[in-house]
């Protein structure tokens, strides 16, 4: 049995700095939210119905799964190469000799029949290598597969919910829109018997032209909205079926995060960049190994005659066996030069895969502040919705008594309009905040099969 000794050490996680809890205030200790599905994390039907659709019809989804099958193929075609090779060959051919040299040669029938067997011995571990290569980007291809799954659910949920929050906010337009009309109808009757005057008026017609300008903007942006997750699901741009509307969305009450260590196992963006690590590893044993004398061991056995009924005869078998010896001497530096070459991908894969896990903390660290202040400034924006409500009918109720001018209402009504608009808006930041941060702990990906 001959026994192969590798080149370079086995592969060995780089000491990483990994900080014990993040710097973010974040919500109390418990087990992570990314420990979830998304299918418990989301609670309105239809846009469960939607995830589902779009992991099932996405084409980069489709694509990221495909790859992850030609990978497997990969591993098995390098670690192919670690076992002998029998392959069966034959020849018929007719051939006539020179008279010239061979009296009375005349035209003679060859008929062949071999088994050839070749087996590379792996002295220095190059092919247990290249498929200890071959499977670490099997593992990269899958943890990239993960990566998009989390991407394509994260994008489709924050889509729906933008698409309900421009809802939402053509909904207050359209009412707006509404309330201002029969405002310019009183104005301009009031006009007409002389008790306003006609800046009164005016002022009216702008306000109404604002709201129809806002459904006009709302209306396009909902359209583009569509059609964007409509690509998602991997269909045609068209309507989208909508669930619960943006104010019924719920979601966990306390989203806690758990240890920045566990991203190094959960994270499949990390995963893959430490796969890729270990493949540029391997290689490197592959590339060093070329620079050693290499073993091929080859044999034969067959049969050959002048007549095909003869094959079968003792007479007409044939079999050899050898070992090759091959021993690069002098190639001007070429195989040193790859070598070091694959040293320095390591090198290059080491760095990437430390970015990488910095870049994830400071994903969660961005996606926890934005939760803490954007739910703190929605709590603030219902206040100011409601303080506007209220003012905005006080103040009708002033004009309408001749206390004040119009100008007052407008006034008012505007910052109404103004807070309905951005308490929609900053509710959908909110819930956003909640699936990015969701995604960065590594949230999403363990999907039903």
């Amino acid at each position: 049995m001959v026994v192969s000794c590798t080149l370079t050490p086995d592969y060995e996680r780089p000491p990483l700095d990994v900080p014990e809890k993040y710097t973010a205030p974040a919500p109390p200790a418990g087990e992570s939210i990314a420990n979830l599905d998304w299918w418990e994390l989301f609670q309105d039907d239809q846009l469960e119905l939607l995830i589902r659709t779009a992991l099932e019809e996405n084409k980069d989804l489709a694509i990221a799964l495909s790859r992850i099958e030609e990978s497997r193929l990969t591993v098995t075609a390098v670690r192919a190469n670690q076992f002998p090779f029998l392959n069966l060959g034959g020849f018929f051919g007719r051939e006539k000799q020179s008279r010239e040299l061979f009296q009375g040669a005349d035209a003679d029938d060859r008929f062949r029949v071999t088994g050839d067997l070749t087996y590379q011995v792996d002295l220095w571990g190059q092919y247990s290598r290249a498929t200890e290569a071959a499977r670490a980007r099997l593992l990269a291809t899958e943890s990239a597969h993960r990566t998009v799954t989390i991407s394509l659910v994260s994008q489709v949920a924050n889509t729906y919910l933008l698409l309900r929050d421009l809802d939402q906010r053509l909904e207050v337009s359209e009412d707006t829109l509404k309330t201002r009309l029969e405002s310019l109808r009183i104005i301009q009757a009031r006009f007409d018997k002389g008790t306003v005057p006609e800046l009164d008026v005016y002022q009216a017609q702008i306000e109404v032209a604002v709201a129809e300008t806002a459904i006009a903007v709302f209306d396009r942006q909902i359209v583009q909205a569509q059609n964007a997750l409509r690509i998602l699901l991997g269909r045609n741009p068209g309507p989208v079926t909508r669930g619960d509307s943006l104010a019924s969305q719920t979601f966990p009450p306390s989203v806690p995060t758990g240890l920045p260590s566990e991203l190094l196992q959960r994270r499949p963006d990390v995963v893959q960049a430490e796969a890729e690590l270990m493949a540029a590893t391997a290689t490197v044993g592959v590339a060093e190994a070329l620079r050693y004398p290499s073993i091929s061991l080859t044999g034969s056995f067959g049969a050959e005659s002048t007549d095909l009924s003869d094959l079968n005869s003792g007479d007409a078998e044939t079999w050899g066996f050898g070992a090759n010896l091959f021993a690069p001497i002098f190639n001007s530096g070429q195989l040193k030069a790859q070598a070091e070459a694959a040293r320095e991908r390591a090198i290059q894969a080491t760095l990437s895969y430390e970015n990488t896990l910095q870049q994830s903390f400071r994903e969660v660290e961005d996606a926890l502040v934005a939760v803490r202040t954007y739910n703190t400034e929605n709590d603030a924006q219902t206040r100011r919705a409601v303080a506007a409500a209220n003012a905005a009918r006080l103040s009708r109720a002033r004009y309408d008594g001749g206390v004040v001018d119009y100008l007052e209402v407008l006034d008012t009504e505007r910052t109404l309009f103004d807070a309905q608009l951005s308490q929609s808006q900053t509710l959908q930041l909110y819930f956003n905040a909640i699936v990015r941060l969701y995604a960065a702990l590594g949230g999403g990906w363990s999907v039903e099969e």
